[in-house]
C-alpha cells in the first residue's frame, strides 16, 4: 500500500499593512489637516487681493469665515468622492460641530484675555489690604468689597441651600406628581426666568415694609440673591435625586429602614457629588449680580462686617461704580474696575474647581 504525503507548505509571511491612499476608499489621517491648511491659504490669498484692491486692512474675521466655508465644501466633496456619500456627510457634520465649538469659544477666550490684560494693572498689595475710605484718585483697594461679596454670598447660600434641597426632596420622594408638587414645579420654573432686578425689588419691598423706605443692608442683598439661587438649587438637586436607582431605596425599605433614614443615609450620599456641583454653580451664577445689590446692599467705601447694619459693598457693584463715577485721574478708577472684575472671575473659577474636586471625591465608587 502506497502512502502519499502532501508537499510541505511554504511559510506564510505576516500581512503587510499598507498606508491608506486616496484610491483605497479612506482618506489618510493627514488629509483633513492638509485641506484645512489649503482652505486657510486660499481664503487668505482672496482677502489679501481684496485688501490690496480696496486699500482697507486685512479682515481677519471674514478670512476665518470664508476659510471655514471653503474647508467644509472641500472636505465634503473629497470625502464623498473617495469614501462615499455617507462618510462625506459625517465629515460635514463633524466640521460644522467643530466650527460651532470654536465660535462659542471666541467670546469666552476674548473676555478672559481682555479682563486679565486690563485687570493686572490694578492688582497690587494695597488693592487686597485696604478699602476706599477717604480715597480720592489713585490708591485704595477692594478689601471691603471682597469681604462684602463673601459675606453676602455666604448668607445667601445659607438661606438657599437648605430650602432648595428640602424642596427637591419633597418633589422627588414625597410629591410624586401631586397637585402641590406640580404647583411647586411651576413656581420654580417661573422663578428660574425672572430678571435679577425683580429679585432686588422684592427684597427691598419686603424690608421696606418692616423697616421703612430707604433702608440698605447686606442681609437684604443676601435675600435678593437667595431668590435667584433657590430655583437653581431645586432643579439641580431634583435631577440628581432622580438619578438614584429605585433599587437602592427598595433594598433599604426591605430591611425595615424608615423613609426619612433611607433618604438621609442612602439617597443623599449617593447624589452628594451632583448636588454639590449644582450648589456651587448656583453660587457662581449669583455672585456677579449687580442690579439687585445696588438696590439692597447699596454702595459703601468703608469696611462693614455686619450684615444687619449699614450699607455693604460688593465686587460687582464696586466695578460698576468705579467705571461709571470716574474721578481724576480717570485711569485709576478704570484700573480698579478691571481689577474688581478680574478678582471676581478668579473667585468664580475657584468655586468651579472646588465643585469639581468635591464631585470627584464624593462620587460613588463603582465596583466590579
Amino acid at each position: 500500500m502506497t502512502v502519499t504525503t502532501a508537499p510541505p507548505r511554504a511559510p506564510q509571511s505576516a500581512p503587510v499593512r499598507e498606508t491608506p491612499r486616496l484610491t483605497s476608499g479612506h482618506l489618510p489621517f493627514w488629509a483633513p489637516w492638509a485641506i484645512l491648511v489649503g482652505s486657510l491659504v486660499i481664503s487668505g490669498i482672496l482677502f489679501a487681493i481684496v485688501a490690496m484692491g480696496s486699500g482697507d486692512g486685512f479682515n481677519v474675521a471674514g478670512w476665518a469665515v470664508v476659510a471655514a466655508l471653503v474647508y467644509l465644501a472641500l472636505i465634503t466633496t473629497i470625502s464623498s468622492l473617495v469614501e462615499g456619500r455617507r462618510k462625506g456627510m459625517d465629515r460635514l457634520v463633524t466640521g460644522v460641530v467643530t466650527i460651532a465649538f470654536l465660535i462659542a469659544m471666541v467670546p469666552l477666550v476674548s473676555v478672559a484675555i481682555t479682563v486679565v490684560v486690563n485687570g493686572v494693572a490694578g492688582i497690587s498689595a494695597e488693592f487686597f489690604s485696604s478699602s476706599m475710605r477717604n480715597v480720592v484718585g489713585e490708591g485704595g483697594g477692594a478689601l471691603h468689597a471682597i469681604v462684602g461679596t463673601v459675606l453676602i454670598t455666604l448668607a445667601a447660600a445659607v438661606i438657599s441651600i437648605p430650602i432648595g434641597i428640602f424642596t427637591a426632596i419633597y418633589l422627588v420622594e414625597y410629591g410624586r406628581g401631586g397637585r402641590l408638587s406640580r404647583g411647586i414645579t411651576f413656581l420654580v420654573d417661573v422663578m428660574t426666568g425672572i430678571p435679577s432686578i425683580v429679585a432686588g425689588l422684592f427684597a427691598y419691598a419686603l424690608f421696606a415694609l418692616f423697616l421703612g423706605p430707604g433702608i440698605r443692608m447686606g442681609i437684604m442683598g443676601s435675600v435678593a440673591l437667595s431668590v435667584l439661587m433657590i430655583p437653581v438649587v431645586v432643579r439641580s438637586t431634583e435631577e440628581m435625586l432622580r438619578l438614584v436607582p429605585n433599587e437602592l431605596r427598595e433594598a433599604s425599605y426591605a430591611l425595615g429602614v424608615p423613609k426619612w433614614r433611607t433618604i438621609a443615609k442612602i439617597v443623599l450620599p449617593t447624589s452628594l457629588a451632583g448636588i454639590t456641583t449644582g450648589v456651587m454653580l448656583s453660587i457662581s451664577r449669583v455672585i456677579g449680580e449687580t442690579a439687585p445689590l445696588l438696590l439692597t446692599a447699596g454702595v459703601a467705601t468703608s469696611m462693614n462686617y455686619n450684615l444687619f447694619q449699614g450699607r455693604m459693598m460688593t465686587l460687582p457693584v464696586m466695578a460698576y461704580s468705579q467705571y461709571m463715577n470716574q474721578g481724576i485721574p480717570a485711569q485709576a478708577y478704570i484700573d480698579r474696575a478691571w481689577a474688581c472684575a478680574l478678582v471676581l472671575i478668579v473667585i468664580v473659577m475657584l468655586l468651579n474647581l472646588i465643585a469639581r474636586l468635591v464631585a470627584k471625591v464624593f462620587s460613588p465608587k463603582l465596583g466590579r
